[in-house]
């Protein structure tokens, strides 16, 4: 069993008590909410008469059913404005402090945490989406949680969750120019697969780590849900309390050496014992780009597509039905392949450092005639600060269209689509069959600067090659 991890750490001083079904009653230290899952959540507790618990521990904002284009009351689709006016009937009714489209700070509720300073070490998070993940960057157990759930952490700020193993993931060595924090979580998922990581949390580490930004972090324990794992995180160390130092939420100047001691100790220790270590090289990963209809089922930029006889016989059959639905074959190469529309966004890649990367290739170049492309920004605090450096004009005179802040067509639950068999390039997370609004539309995943020179070529190119003439 593992042993002074900051897993171990954080999980006891959070126990409130073990229940008599073997689970943990957990206290939850931040709930973030956004307009899907809470709804039916708040409906519950007031059908039982009930408060929220800690309205000063939870926090609302609106993102997955948004239009991006136009953002005007009421939005054209009915089932989008009944969420709307829901959670903005239930904050102002349970007292939750909501950041909607007057506040500046709207936007994915995975990026405004972390940006508002809501997200801090050694805290426990939850939230009603599967990519609560993404704050465990900053050294925190961050869990996705269900309606039922939602409910749960509303009316007694506890959660009853099972314990988890931990799995140590180093990644050591250098990275190659193009090749980002997205191929390395996306390489992780190829090796370790799917189904790898369930019953553990994962910890990241290794030299990689240790020079990622937190942007950075953010992207790769965005998607370790997307592996198996229940949660991801690195521990916390001076890129972590360099990024939160004077946000808005942040320990003050008075605490902030206090609280840095306190993030400090929640750190796995130097002799912390994992119930699994893996190992990866830096030099061994390429830029990545899947092929079929799960995150693991991915190849390098310039590798061609596996044979269905190098997998398992429990794979094969979604092997088979991913390269149907892709309209793939073994044998050939993903670079090349066509594409309809290119999205950069998501909670995954909708920050500012992902913005500045993919308008590093954008710039000075068009969007291919055959290509659909567009950029959301993952929050207004991002779209404000990609406006101020002119990224936004960058992107519009290449082709591509500026959007406001939002989900947009990571999962499709507003206007933005993809329309019958289109195919996209995208910087999200998921690529499921029906992910991005077709039952028969296609999703390749990748990082925003791939995504961009795939705009670019109008197929899936090596953004390598392009940033020669960078």
């Amino acid at each position: 069993m593992s042993k002074g991890t900051l897993y171990n750490k954080v999980w006891d001083s959070h126990v409130v008590d073990k229940l008599p079904t073997g689970q943990y009653q957990l206290f939850i230290g931040l709930h973030l909410i956004h307009e899907v899952t809470s709804p039916q959540a708040f409906d519950m507790i007031a059908e039982k008469g009930l408060k929220v618990a800690y309205p000063n521990r939870t926090f609302a904002t609106v993102d997955h059913i948004v239009p991006t284009k136009s953002q005007a009351r009421p939005f054209q689709d009915n089932e989008a404005e009944l969420m709307m006016g829901a959670i903005e009937k239930n904050v102002k009714k349970f007292g939750v402090p909501f950041y909607d489209f007057n506040s500046g700070n709207q936007g994915i509720v995975h990026i405004i945490g972390p940006e508002m300073g809501l997200t801090q070490p050694g805290m426990t998070i939850a939230c009603g989406d599967s990519h609560t993940s993404t704050h465990g960057a900053f050294g925190t157990l961050a869990f996705g949680i269900g309606t039922t759930q939602v409910r749960d952490v509303l009316a007694t700020q506890c959660l009853a969750m099972d314990a988890l193993k931990v799995r140590r993931i180093n990644v050591n060595g250098k990275l190659k120019p193009g090749v980002t924090a997205k191929d390395v979580t996306l390489y992780i998922i190829q090796k370790l697969g799917v189904k790898g990581g369930i019953g553990y949390a994962y910890e990241y580490g290794g030299s990689v780590f240790d020079a990622m930004t937190m942007e950075e972090r953010m992207t790769v324990c965005n998607m370790a849900i997307e592996g198996g794992a229940r949660v991801g995180y690195v521990n916390p160390d001076q890129t972590t309390f360099d990024y939160l130092k004077g946000r808005k939420y942040s320990p003050t100047a008075d605490k902030w050496d206090k609280a840095v001691a306190y993030w400090k100790s929640v750190a796995s220790d130097k002799d912390a014992v994992f119930d699994d270590v893996v190992n990866f090289d830096a030099a061994d990963i390429e830029p990545i780009v899947t092929w079929g209809i799960t995150p693991d089922q991915s190849v390098g930029v310039n590798d061609k597509l596996p044979e269905v006889s190098r997998f398992s016989a429990d794979e094969v059959k979604t092997v088979e039905l991913a390269y149907k639905h892709m309209d793939l074959k073994p044998g050939q190469s993903i670079k090349g392949t066509p594409i309809n529309v290119a999205f950069i966004g998501s909670c995954t890649n909708g920050r500012i450092s992902d913005l500045r990367e993919a308008a590093k290739v954008a710039k000075g170049r068009k969007v291919s005639k055959s290509v659909r492309a567009f950029v959301v920004p993952g929050s207004q605090q991002v779209k404000a600060q990609a406006e101020k450096e002119g990224l936004d004009k960058i992107f519009t005179e290449a082709g591509f269209e500026w959007r406001q802040a939002g989900c947009s067509m990571c999962l499709a639950m507003n206007p933005d689509k993809l329309q019958g068999r289109e195919i996209s390039a995208s910087s999200s997370n998921r690529n499921f069959i029906g992910r991005q609004g077709s039952k028969d539309g296609r999703t390749m995943l990748m990082s925003p600067a791939m995504v961009a020179a795939a705009a670019i070529e109008g197929r899936v190119a090596d953004v390598r090659e392009l940033m020669k003439n960078l």
